[in-house]
């Protein structure tokens, strides 16, 4: 490990605790320590028409390579104060390590809504469903994905927030550029989120992500994650 990476210490020692746990099911995988960085702008346009718009930066090898660089706009239809559909587009930039770079365009459906309030905390629900072409292949792959989300209050309405989230990824088919049909993989947060000016919030965490590859080999990525959500 890198010296100039101290901020991965804690994010190695919860690594380790929760590799122990799952050891017998992930012999063999390997792993890596990332940094996840994304600011997103979203609001509503007029009436209730909405959007958002973001941009998110993925560095690995110890967070000393960008893997990914993601640019993701959306469009959206506010039904209720609980439920909007958004419809948008995805490019994602996928640096080589020796210059074989490529690129993913993906057109999805969101659906965001509010499902209630549980022991005095908020429980939402995101699902996704990707039309995914990458530059290395033919075929489009289409993916599913459906992200439960949990806040829950801590003291008063401007102090930080307890965050917990799981977001697994179901892949429809094959493809020529790799993916399988079946379980791709999946996304679990823990952290905070912490109130900026408005209704503006910040969310640091630890994020784990467990990947399915092809041939049954699998990773797992303990990253450091930052996001703003800038709501004008």
């Amino acid at each position: 490990m890198s010296s100039t990476l101290p901020v991965f210490s804690l994010t190695r020692a919860t690594a380790a605790a929760f590799a122990c746990l799952a050891a017998p099911a992930l012999a063999g995988t390997s792993e890596d320590a990332q940094l996840w960085a994304n600011a997103t702008l979203m609001g509503s346009l007029k009436g209730r028409l909405s959007y958002f718009a973001e941009i998110q930066g993925r560095m690995g090898d110890d967070a000393g390579r960008l893997h990914q660089l993601l640019l993701r706009p959306a469009i959206g239809w506010k039904f209720s104060d609980a439920l909007t559909v958004y419809g948008g587009y995805a490019h994602i930039m996928l640096p080589g390590r020796h210059g074989q770079d490529r690129n993913e365009e993906r057109l999805f459906t969101q659906i965001s809504w509010t499902l209630g309030n549980i022991a005095g905390g908020t429980l939402s629900s995101r699902t996704r469903l990707e039309h995914r072409r990458l530059s290395n292949g033919g075929d489009t792959g289409w993916r599913a994905r459906e992200m439960i989300r949990y806040v829950h209050p801590v003291a008063g309405p401007k102090a930080p927030r307890a965050l917990v989230w799981s977001e697994p990824f179901v892949a429809l088919n094959d493809t020529d550029w790799g993916a399988r049909g079946g379980f791709d993989q999946i996304r679990t947060f823990a952290g905070v989120e912490l109130p900026l000016a408005g209704r503006s919030t910040i969310e640091l965490g630890y994020l784990n992500q467990l990947i399915n590859d092809p041939g049954g080999r699998k990773r797992m990525n303990h990253v450091a994650s930052v996001t703003l959500f800038a709501r004008p």
